[in-house]
């Protein structure tokens, strides 16, 4: 990662964490913790990890050339994920362009809820690090639907406590304090999420993708687990993304 986007990143990850805050109740320690990740993130060898896979199937050359791109406009190609792929017929993320491209190369393609995955996704993702999120959700009409498909997702309440994602994530409760972490408005446009997503979580030491974290919520929600790569999820991060078109992408990003 780049000095001065790594330098970038430790301030906003400061800032988010709202360290001065009566409501943000942590120790001296953690305090102590966050800061220190937030300079050295442990992610960073597991997105080494991940350029070491990839160099397998080819390399960032490779991976460009599955693609169909050159290896100079990578880069802003990968900001535009998730993405209508023709020869898919469908709107994909980019772990399962990656699975797509291990399977068309004889090699047997990683879960996409693997460790190994979760790696190879990062650093395909860190390859954009410094570009501007630029989806197009007005490309086609695959994009359209899986962008309606993605407000429905988040806007509807389902299970035993009728809750949805905007329940927690909407502009009316922003800033309020859910197990010592300021609730962010993913739904408000400008919201920079999808772009520092996959994170290391704190919590989990451990590497995560956006859609596993997803899950997570889903999970501590008691709402049922919609599965990873499926068109609901896929819609769900492509809805996310459009709200953070124009961030620029740091990855890997540092979460609780």
């Amino acid at each position: 990662m780049k000095t001065g986007i790594k330098i970038a990143l430790s301030v906003a990850m400061l800032a988010s964490l709202s360290f001065g805050s009566d409501q943000f109740a942590m120790s001296d320690a953690d305090r102590a913790m966050y800061a220190e990740m937030s300079e050295n993130n442990p992610a960073d060898i597991m997105v080494a990890d991940g350029e070491e896979l990839l160099s397998y199937m080819g390399g960032d050359e490779g991976f460009a050339k599955y693609l169909g791109v050159s290896e100079d406009d990578l880069p802003a190609y990968i900001a535009g994920f998730p993405r209508y792929i023709k020869k898919f017929d469908m709107v994909v993320g980019l772990d399962q362009v990656i699975q797509a491209m291990m399977a068309d190369g004889g090699h047997k393609p990683l879960k996409l809820k693997s460790g190994n995955m979760f790696s190879l996704l990062a650093y395909v993702k860190s390859i954009a690090n410094g570009e501007k999120i630029n989806i197009d959700v007005n490309a086609n009409p695959q994009m359209k639907a899986a962008y309606a498909l993605g407000e429905k997702t988040f806007m509807t309440r389902r299970g035993g406590r009728g809750l949805s994602c905007n329940s927690c994530h909407s502009a009316d409760i922003v800033g309020r304090v859910l197990r010592t972490q300021p609730l962010p408005d993913l739904g408000a446009k400008g919201a920079k999420a999808a772009a520092t997503w996959p994170a290391y979580r704190m919590t989990k030491s451990s590497l995560r993708t956006m859609q596993r974290r997803f899950q997570g919520c889903m999970k501590n929600a008691l709402l049922k687990v919609i599965p990873i790569g499926s068109k609901q999820m896929v819609a769900l991060e492509v809805y996310l993304t459009q709200k953070a078109k124009g961030s620029e992408i740091n990855i890997p990003g540092l979460k609780r």
